[in-house]
């Protein structure tokens, strides 16, 4: 069984494992610890018998502060077609709702990363923005800049129109009015 779950410091390592077995940008720990110190609320992994076999790492635009953004998505191959990259998402973006308050959530995507985008567009509603030119230096090649809007939850309901009113008065049916007898 595959479970989803914040990160925690102790899975930094593993995720940083993850990373390195799925795609060609890597980080160093320094850049993990950054964002587990910053955005705690914002990472996730997905755990299968005691091994992280995925992760999201994602934080808030230090400028923008309304635009939360999704730094790096991973799932290893074995697991993947299970919809753990569309779940490891979801929390990400539900915690940029409630925690920091997001509008929008943005991502980049090589443009031949056919499966990605896929995901991005048809499961989870990104919009590619624009193409940026070489944004990747390891194995270069250019990105898709991909954006969503973010929906909090939808209002409290008003009160019910019909509630307010008040109640018509009880029903007092007329007195009949007796023929008189001749």
């Amino acid at each position: 069984m595959v479970t989803i779950r914040l990160c925690r410091v102790d899975d930094l390592v593993n995720m940083q494992a993850c990373n390195l077995q799925c795609l060609a940008e890597n980080y160093d720990m320094r850049y993990y610890m950054y964002h587990v110190l910053s955005w705690p609320q914002l990472l996730h992994v997905a755990e299968a018998a005691g091994n992280i076999v995925g992760y999201v790492l994602a934080k808030m635009d230090e400028t923008n502060t309304s635009d939360g953004h999704i730094t790096s998505i991973a799932v290893l191959r074995p697991f993947r077609k299970l919809g753990l990259a569309t779940k490891l998402m979801e929390a990400a973006q539900k915690a940029m709702v409630e925690c920091f308050g997001a509008t929008r959530v943005s991502l980049h995507v090589r443009v031949s990363n056919r499966a990605a985008l896929a995901l991005y567009q048809r499961s989870l509603g990104f919009e590619v923005v624009s193409l940026e030119p070489r944004y990747y230096r390891i194995e270069p090649e250019d990105a898709f800049f991909m954006r969503k809007a973010l929906q909090s939850d939808p209002p409290e309901p008003g009160p019910d129109p019909v509630a307010e009113k008040p109640d018509p008065p009880p029903f007092k049916p007329e007195p009949r009015k007796r023929k008189k007898k001749q």
